[in-house]
């Protein structure tokens, strides 16, 4: 039977992929297999949602809706009673809304929906409206800046319409968020998103009660979706230029009438004005594609910074919990001295991280100043610095007066040094590739292999939840076992980083086609 007229929009289904909705909403539920990664992050949102809980709770009166089916009476209750805070509450299904909301505060007039989310909601700045997570008090804050979240926007204007659809929303129009720290609740003003939501929320809801077809696209979403194998073929089959370009890249190209590869690869005409990427490199890629290659390169001369000293580091996190370990390869005069590890292996957040952090960061600096007191030149080289910049300067602000753990400035200026390499942008600057310029997309390239067939960002956070502790149940031998796995995986991807880097300065570069 066709269930499709009964079915409602959430919020996560305003922020992903249009035909991954409509091909879930025909699918049997019981036959999609869960993203392991997807079950981790929600796993570990979860815990922050209740540690958030209990300490709302500790510090001023909160209702809280335990979950079971008297629990959508028991939110109408409390909205009734005008209680200040609720958690948990249960809002009903009306004109096709389906959705939760963590937290309902009562601001004079009605609620405002809070959001507890796991990630960060505010950087360094000023012009953010701010308020204590235990009372509503919005003020200016001079010290930071609202974080742009685009999944939060879209929810708080679901849940502000859900609550106006049931008739206890504030007539303010503010929503609030509280993020990973769970010390702020950053407050947002609704009303100006409401009506690009509205738009969004009508195409969804037409996609899923079957009005509106919708068609394979390649988007970023792709790499962890479960459909794309099947959208893959679909695309292949029609030689769709989506293969090669970005959505936007797409969308302009097709306005010009180039809509497949062999189009694209074959167009002499003047570049459209929306390209993301000069149409001299998706030209490149049409031709690459149409002869089954993968990487091609930019340059006829590929250059990548070397020196006498280079250390190769890469960091695991936990989240937004912590930085446990830093994983280093040294090379000297071009002999491998070998991996070094600087680990904590108590459950993150833990000071003993300023323990590790502070070993990691003189280790780096007495090589970086050995080699220097010698005449020697040194490099230290991450992938996508963007992480380890991360926490490298968080660790600093964190630890700040440990030992061996440096100033901000200090690691401020590390990195703005062209001793700090990304080989992501080396990469970038070296290759068009059609297969992304992960590094597990591109050292295979040169002949590198990880020795874990699992290795993965989020397959390492399932290790770490054992070899932590944080995951009960194990014995001591379960988590040494986990513990070894993610210091091999951590080895791999320094090793992976140096063999990428000797495999660009050799003559292999022969014979790869130039763009």
């Amino acid at each position: 039977m066709d269930t499709s007229a009964a079915k409602s929009v959430s919020a996560r289904a305003l922020t992903g992929c249009r035909h991954r909705l409509a091909l879930e909403a025909r699918a049997d539920p019981a036959a999609l297999t869960p993203d392991p990664g997807a079950v981790l992050r929600q796993e570990a949102a979860a815990a922050h949602r209740a540690a958030v809980r209990d300490r709302l709770a500790a510090s001023a009166p909160l209702a809280v809706i335990a979950p079971g089916p008297d629990a959508l009476a028991r939110t109408r209750a409390a909205i009734a009673d005008r209680v200040p805070r609720i958690w948990g509450a249960a809002l009903p299904r009306v004109n096709g809304r389906s959705g939760h909301v963590e937290l309902l505060q009562w601001v004079g007039d009605g609620y405002v929906p809070v959001l507890v989310v796991g990630h960060k909601v505010l950087d360094r700045g000023s012009g953010a409206l701010i308020s204590a997570i235990d009372r509503w008090d919005p003020a200016p804050d001079d010290a930071v800046k609202p974080r742009g979240h685009r999944g939060d926007a879209m929810r708080l204007a679901h849940l502000t319409r859900m609550l106006q659809d049931t008739g206890a929303a504030s007539s303010s129009l503010l929503g609030g968020v509280i993020g990973v720290d769970g010390e702020r609740l950053l407050v947002q003003d609704v009303e100006p998103l409401l009506q690009g939501y509205d738009e969004r929320f009508a195409d969804r809801l037409a996609i899923l009660r079957g009005e509106v077809a919708t068609a394979p696209s390649r988007i970023a979403e792709c790499r962890r979706c479960p459909w794309w194998p099947q959208c893959e073929a679909e695309l292949s089959a029609k030689r769709d230029v989506g293969l090669v370009a970005d959505q936007t890249s797409a969308r302009a190209l097709a306005g010009v009438g180039v809509v497949t590869v062999d189009g694209l690869a074959a167009y002499d005409g003047p570049a459209p004005e929306d390209l993301l990427v000069p149409l001299r490199d998706l030209q490149a890629l049409a031709r690459a594609w149409i002869a089954g290659v993968t990487l091609v390169r930019r340059i006829p001369e590929v250059r990548v910074r070397r020196a006498d000293v280079e250390v190769d580091v890469d960091m695991e996190s936990f989240g937004e919990d912590g930085a446990y370990l830093w994983g280093t390869w040294l090379r000297r005069d071009g002999l491998d001295l070998g991996y070094l590890s600087f680990v904590t292996w108590d459950p993150v957040p833990t000071r003993d991280e300023a323990r590790s952090f502070g070993a990691f960061w003189s280790w780096l600096m007495d090589r970086r100043a050995e080699a220097h007191a010698s005449g020697r030149t040194f490099a230290a080289y991450c992938y996508s610095q963007q992480a380890e910049n991360k926490w490298l300067l968080a660790s600093a602000d964190r630890f700040a007066g440990e030992p061996g753990v440096p100033t901000r400035r200090a690691v401020e200026e590390f990195i703005a040094s062209p001793e700090w390499v990304d080989m992501f942008v080396a990469v970038g600057d070296s290759f068009l590739s059609l297969v992304g310029r992960g590094l597990k997309k591109v050292a295979p390239a040169a002949g590198f292999a990880w020795r874990d067939p699992e290795a993965g960002g989020e397959a390492s956070m399932a290790w770490y939840l054992i070899a932590s502790g944080r995951e009960p149940g194990h014995d001591d031998a379960e988590r040494a076992g986990q513990r070894e796995r993610i210091l091999q995986y951590n080895e791999d991807d320094v090793r992976a980083t140096r063999t990428l880097r000797e495999w660009m300065c050799s003559a292999a570069m022969d014979a790869l086609p130039v763009v």
